[in-house]
């Protein structure tokens, strides 16, 4: 009994212990919480010199004291403890932010007693001490530092004019302020600070075009002649199809070929990050995306490029569509030099003239775009280029691609939406950048495609990240894959000044998974019209299966370019091999097949396995030889399988490690 007393007394202790020594912030819960917390009003955003201070603003009794402090809490979880100055007699709290404190999203508590009682959150802006006199019609100005000096030479943009600091690093610019923004072009040998992820590379404009207004600018100098670049197509992320902890897994794969990469590393996002429609019945929108990010990377910028899932589908036209990603993410075009790089980032999915939906007509109006670049972004990107050498490298990256496969070996151009004077089709496109050396590299098809127009221009049509939505890999868990059977992952492009290479990269498996190879016998007996309970939208799929020769060998090269080359090889023998367009088996199995098992005999299922051109045939001998698949691309790498056949078609053989 004595004994049992003593436990109880001691985890008692313990308890008693670990509570008072835990300080935790404090939300509104008895009285003089609520008053301190509920008569309180933050402000923010805050822009502020160096050593002035803030005013919090107080509306009635509030029960703060001289003696208690104001905590910024960093995004880093730092704490900034900040005396209070003054009470005054005009209901405001100051206090100045002290030594640490730099721009930033800040979480503010008042501090008494140890414990913090939540008041609101700031996005802090701190500027440097400037004596300017801004010249007559300037609106926006400020000045480019790094290490606390001025940096001259460098370009800014509204994204219509451009303006160059002065020998101070100084800036003045006229503009209309129609975007609401102004951002730098980052120049070659600099990075920006950076809130997670995203680098500061723009600065929200907030009055009117008759006052002046100050945005400054920090640079950071980066020996980024080498770098490494992760280039990530369509993301769909929306708290739905497990896709959150799916994209964890992938996560690890990218990771871990971030910490490996050479040189510098960046990543560069091609659009579609989010889903707009689930935007409002998921609760996931940018301000989610981007603590999915933060949660998974670190130390790395993204550059943003806007997809047309990343548009506010309750809002009309191409520019208020887009301003939730303008005022959480990045502008909607603009450009940045890495290295020896000049890249641009354009928008070429046009909203302009396109409703709401939810305008009460129940119509669909997230497909009512055209696929072309407006006007506005013509006329920006002549300017951007004028400024850039040509012998210089420029990748643009937008969402949609300049050509699609047309046939096998054939293609077709795709911007081809221009309906107004000055907009931008693929031919105009072409024509304007034809003094440059330029890859474009895209996403949207949620498949891969590698097209050489002319020796100065390649269109790079890099895949998903969520590969089918994110749909394979919650049918058939482990089997994650895009619609031509390209498994979900991410382009690596490693630069090493004007020089250039890249791979894609399957998430789950190491960089030799370049391909896959089918012994068609076998696919055939696997693929029956039960696996698809006889759907109407399966059997087109069945049947071109069964289509396939006695002895087929189909090859799926996923990332194959103009410059790769296939062999095929039976018993030392050459076969002839011959590209196609082809649905990829894997695919039929992992998804379409359960998903048009599962649907009504009258519906028809999304995502299904799509016909594409990186397929390539051959017809064996016999049903027993053994062949040879060697695949090298155009960097000389090769990569081979020895298919001893037959040779099974099991799904588990093809599962992310």
């Amino acid at each position: 009994m004595k004994i049992r007393l003593f436990r109880i007394l001691l985890c008692a202790f313990v308890l008693f212990c670990f509570v008072s020594s835990c300080k935790d912030d404090k939300q509104p819960e008895d009285p003089v919480d609520k008053i301190i917390t509920t008569n309180v009003s933050v402000p923010s955003p805050v822009e502020i010199e160096e050593g002035q201070s803030i005013f919090i603003s107080l509306k009635g009794k509030t029960n703060i004291k001289d003696s208690d402090f104001v905590v910024l809490r960093s995004a880093a979880n730092k704490d900034y403890r900040c005396p209070i100055i003054n009470l005054t007699d005009s209901f405001q709290l100051e206090f100045k932010p002290v030594e640490g404190v730099t721009n930033g999203n800040y979480k503010v508590y008042i501090c008494r007693n140890d414990v913090n009682y939540y008041i609101g959150t700031m996005q802090l802006t701190l500027l440097k001490s400037l004596t300017i006199e801004p010249e007559e019609g300037t609106n926006v100005y400020g000045i480019v530092q790094c290490n606390g000096k001025g940096v001259p030479d460098v370009l800014l943009s509204d994204g219509e004019v451009f303006v160059k600091t002065n020998q101070d690093g100084i800036y003045q610019m006229k503009s209309s302020k129609k975007w609401q923004y102004v951002f730098i072009i980052l120049p070659s040998g600099y990075e920006v600070p950076s809130q997670g992820i995203l680098p500061q590379i723009h600065a929200t404009l907030t009055s009117d075009i008759s006052k002046a207004e100050r945005k400054d600018f920090e640079l950071i100098e980066s020996d980024n002649y080498r770098f490494t670049l992760f280039v990530c197509g369509d993301m769909h992320l929306a708290n739905r199809t497990d896709d959150i902890k799916q994209f964890n897994e992938l996560a690890r794969t990218l990771n871990a070929d971030i910490s490996a990469a050479p040189g510098k590393r960046y990543l560069l996002t091609l659009g579609d990050m989010t889903w707009d429609l689930y935007w409002y019945s998921k609760a996931y929108e940018f301000p989610q995306y981007l603590s999915t990010m933060n949660s998974c990377f670190k130390d790395i910028l993204f550059f943003h490029t806007m997809g047309n899932h990343d548009n506010d589908m309750n809002s009309v036209g191409d520019f208020n569509k887009a301003f939730h990603y303008t005022r959480d993410v990045a502008p909607t075009f603009y450009s940045y030099n890495l290295g020896k790089i000049h890249f641009v980032v354009l928008d070429d999915i046009d909203y302009n003239n396109v409703g709401a939906n939810n305008d009460g007509t129940g119509k669909d109006y997230r497909s009512q775009y055209v696929r072309n670049l407006t006007a506005e972004q013509m006329d920006w990107l002549k300017k951007d280029l004028s400024y850039v050498s040509k012998s210089t490298p420029v990748f643009i990256s937008s969402h949609a691609p300049v050509f699609m496969p047309k046939t096998a070996t054939t293609w077709r151009t795709n911007l081809t939406g221009s309906n107004s004077a000055g907009e931008g089709d693929t031919e105009q496109l072409l024509d304007l950048v034809k003094d440059y050396n330029v890859h474009f590299l895209s996403g949207h098809t949620h498949n891969i495609f590698n097209y050489k127009h002319s020796s100065a221009f390649e269109d790079h049509n890099v895949g998903a990240v969520c590969a089918s939505w994110w749909w394979s890999g919650y049918l058939t868990p482990g089997i994650h894959l895009s619609q031509d059977g390209a498994p979900g992952g991410y382009g690596v492009w490693e630069f090493d000044g004007t020089n250039f290479k890249h791979i894609y990269h399957a998430a789950g498996h190491d960089d030799s998974y370049q391909f896959r190879a089918y012994d068609m016998n076998s696919v055939k007996s696997v693929i029956t019209p039960g696996l698809g309970n006889n759907h109407k939208d399966f059997m087109p799929l069945y049947n071109e299966i069964q289509g396939y020769k006695a002895n087929s060998i189909l090859v799926n090269v996923w990332d194959f370019g103009p410059d790769w080359k296939i062999s095929i090889k039976e018993n030392g023998h050459e076969l002839n091999v011959s590209q196609i367009m082809a649905y990829d088996p894997l695919h039929i199995v992992a998804l379409s097949a359960p998903r048009c098992k599962s649907a009504s005999a009258s519906s028809t299922p999304s995502f299904l396995t799509t016909s594409w051109n990186h397929f390539f045939l051959a017809t064996a001998s016999s049903a027993n030889s053994t062949v040879i698949v060697t695949v090298t691309d155009e960097n000389g790498r090769s990569y081979s399988e020895t298919m001893v056949r037959p040779k099974a078609f099991k799904t588990t053989d093809y599962t992310n490690k």
